[in-house]
């Protein structure tokens, strides 16, 4: 069904790892604008709403109001200034997330045209874990995995063996 060609690749770990923690059977608030993901879920058997469009850092409504079972959130904690408080506002008790690992051969993903598709953190594993578990969440399953791309030179070269994703499925401890 997906080539190995990104996105394929990512969205293949992805939905393979949703499938092995969440079922189908539970409502999924998934933080982000309705985006080729959401449409692969559906695709699943998910019932999900996604967010708005607002801007999370200042207006977590959505969140807090959201009476879905599992929240995802497919690399959007990176674009966020303060990730800490939208883990926080979650009323839900499982989570999903994904994150782009930083890359020590490679400076942070920045957008020279759109000011919002830009990585204000780009997270070791441990800072990410760090993060979920400061926020209240309990980290039970975890995964990485490579992004190579078929370009010629030295950084192409690490991206078969550095992994680039990282995700977790996490539960809540504390509220």
């Amino acid at each position: 069904m997906y080539e190995k060609t990104f996105p394929n690749k990512r969205f293949k770990h992805t939905i393979n790892f949703l499938e092995k923690h969440i079922p189908t059977s539970k409502s999924i608030l998934d933080l982000g604008v309705v985006n080729p993901f959401s449409e692969i879920m559906t695709q699943h058997g998910y019932a999900i709403e996604n967010t708005k469009g607002e801007d999370l850092d200042t207006d977590t409504s959505n969140i807090t109001n959201s009476k879905a079972d599992v929240v995802t959130a497919f690399e959007i904690f990176e674009h966020l200034l303060s990730p800490f408080t939208v883990l926080q506002s979650i009323k839900a008790d499982k989570l999903v997330a994904s994150v782009p690992l930083k890359l020590w051969f490679s400076s942070a993903y920045r957008s020279k045209t759109d000011m919002l598709d830009r990585h204000y953190h780009e997270f070791e594993d441990w800072q990410f874990d760090w993060l979920l578990e400061k926020a209240g969440w309990k980290i039970i399953d975890r995964q990485k995995w490579t992004n190579p791309t078929k370009k010629l030179g030295i950084r192409p070269i690490l991206r078969w063996f550095t992994p680039r994703y990282y995700i977790v499925y996490a539960e809540r401890v504390s509220q």
